[in-house]
C-alpha cells in the first residue's frame, strides 16, 4: 500500500519514470533511423561544424592498430587534449591529458601514464570495449576544454558540464554537472559526479543531487552549489534548442561546456537522458514535458522560431525563488 501511496505521490509531482520515458518520449518521438548521429561523436561533431556551432577542436582519428602509431604525430604540437570513443556513453573511456613530462602523460589527476599505457588504452577502444553494443570504434583526440574561474571554486579535477534536455526544440529542463574526486574529474552522475538544478529562465543554480541524494554542498569542497549564474546561458539555451532542427530527435539531452577562452561549446547529444535531471531541480520532467505537448498541440506541431521557443520555457519553467549567491570562499 505505501508503494501505490509513493507512486501516485510521484504523478502528481509530474515525475517521469523510465517506462514512461522510452515509450512516450524516447520511442515516440526518436526516430531510430536517426540514432547513429548522435551515438557516433565524430558523426556529431561534423553535423555541428556544418550548423555552424561551436564544438572542441578535432586534432585527430585512430580507427586501427596500425594507426595507433600516428598518435605522436597528432599530438606533437599539443601539450593537453582528450581521447575519448567515438561511440562510448556515460564517461566510460575517456582519458584527459592535462600535461607532459619526461616523456610520460599526466593525466587530469595528476597520474603520471606512460606511452605505452596510451596506446594500450586507445587499443582498446578501437576494440569496442567501451562502445555501445560492443562494437568496433575510433578513438578521438580532440581539445581539452579548459574550466572558467567561476566553476573551479566548485568542481574538483575536471570541467563541468551542463545538461539540458530539449522536447521538440523547447528546452525543458536543465542542469550543472560538477566533478568530484570520486567521479576522478568525470562529469558523469553515475561515476560520482554532481548535479546541480539550472533555473530554465536565468540560468542560476538550485540545490544538487549526488548518489540520489540532495545536497547543497560539493563533497569535497564544501562550496555551496546553489545561486551559481552560470554565463552565457542565453547561448546555452539558443544553442540546444538548435540541435532539434540539427538531428531531427525529438526527445533530446544537449551537453555543453563552458570553455575558459571559446565560450559554450557543444560536448555530444544523447537520444536517451537520464531522469536524474528530475532530483536536481525537484521538479518532474512528465509536467514539463506536457505543457510544451500542450502548447505544440495549439499549433498544429508548426516549428517556431527559436526565439519563441526559449521565451515558452523561461516563462513556463521559471523558478519562483532563486537562492541567493553564495560568498566566496
Amino acid at each position: 500500500m505505501f508503494g501505490i501511496r509513493t507512486w501516485r505521490a510521484l504523478r502528481r509531482r509530474g515525475v517521469m519514470g523510465i517506462n514512461q520515458r522510452n515509450g512516450d518520449y524516447v520511442l515516440a518521438y526518436n526516430d531510430r533511423r536517426l540514432y547513429p548521429l548522435v551515438d557516433d561523436k565524430i558523426r556529431t561533431k561534423k553535423l555541428a561544424l556544418d550548423a555552424g556551432i561551436q564544438v572542441p577542436d578535432m586534432y585527430g582519428i585512430i580507427d586501427t592498430e596500425q594507426g595507433i602509431s600516428k598518435l605522436q604525430h597528432i599530438v606533437e604540437t599539443h601539450g593537453d587534449f582528450v581521447i575519448k570513443p567515438a561511440q562510448g556513453a556515460g564517461g566510460d573511456g575517456i582519458m584527459v591529458i592535462s600535461d607532459r613530462f619526461e616523456g610520460y602523460y599526466r593525466g587530469a589527476s595528476g597520474r603520471m601514464i606512460s606511452p605505452e599505457e596510451l596506446e594500450f588504452h586507445i587499443s582498446g577502444i578501437i576494440s569496442g570495449i567501451y562502445s555501445l553494443g560492443g562494437h568496433r570504434d575510433r578513438a578521438l583526440i580532440e581539445y581539452r576544454v579548459r574550466s572558467t574561474d567561476l566553476f573551479d571554486r566548485i568542481s574538483i579535477g575536471g570541467v563541468p558540464d551542463v545538461r539540458i534536455i530539449v522536447l521538440k526544440g523547447y528546452p525543458v529542463a536543465a542542469m550543472l554537472r560538477l566533478p568530484t574526486r570520486q567521479s576522478d574529474g568525470k562529469a558523469n552522475l553515475h561515476q560520482g559526479a554532481i548535479g546541480v538544478g539550472v533555473d530554465i529562465a536565468t540560468g542560476v543554480t538550485l540545490s544538487g543531487t549526488w548518489h540520489n541524494l540532495k545536497i547543497d554542498r560539493h563533497p569535497d569542497t564544501a562550496h555551496p552549489v546553489a545561486g551559481v549564474q552560470i554565463p552565457d546561458w542565453e547561448a546555452c539555451l539558443e544553442l540546444a534548442a538548435r540541435c532539434y532542427e540539427l538531428t531531427g530527435l525529438g526527445y533530446l539531452g544537449v551537453d555543453l561546456v563552458m570553455d575558459k577562452h571559446k565560450g559554450p561549446l557543444m560536448l555530444e547529444l544523447n537520444a536517451r537522458p537520464g531522469l536524474n535531471i528530475q532530483i536536481a531541480n525537484d521538479d518532474g520532467l512528465l509536467r514539463r514535458c506536457r505543457i510544451v505537448e500542450d502548447h505544440l498541440d495549439g499549433l498544429d506541431w508548426k516549428l517556431e522560431p527559436v526565439a519563441r521557443r526559449l521565451t515558452l520555457a523561461k516563462r513556463e519553467f521559471a523558478v519562483a525563488r532563486l537562492p541567493e549567491a553564495p560568498e566566496a570562499p
